[in-house]
């Protein structure tokens, strides 16, 4: 499973979702889109949005921490 989060150090939301994968032992890798301008133009091309988090799960987009949504995505 490749799990890749786009954050900010700012975003609750980015945080909560970090914690959830940890939680859940999934890796991710995590794109500090304040500070890297390319993962945040790659970003807003992935998902249409600025908004943080953005959370790709096996190529899929998430916007947002919706963990239902979530965990139909990492159900094995």
């Amino acid at each position: 499973m490749t799990v890749k989060i786009y954050t900010t150090p700012t975003c609750g939301y980015c945080n909560m979702a970090k914690n959830y994968f940890r939680e859940k032992g999934i890796s991710f890798t995590e794109y500090n889109v304040a500070q890297d301008q390319r993962k945040a133009e790659e970003m807003i091309k992935k998902s249409g949005q600025m908004g943080v988090p953005v959370i790709e799960i096996n190529g899929t987009i998430v916007v947002g921490f919706d963990k239902a949504r979530i965990d139909r995505l990492i159900a094995v």
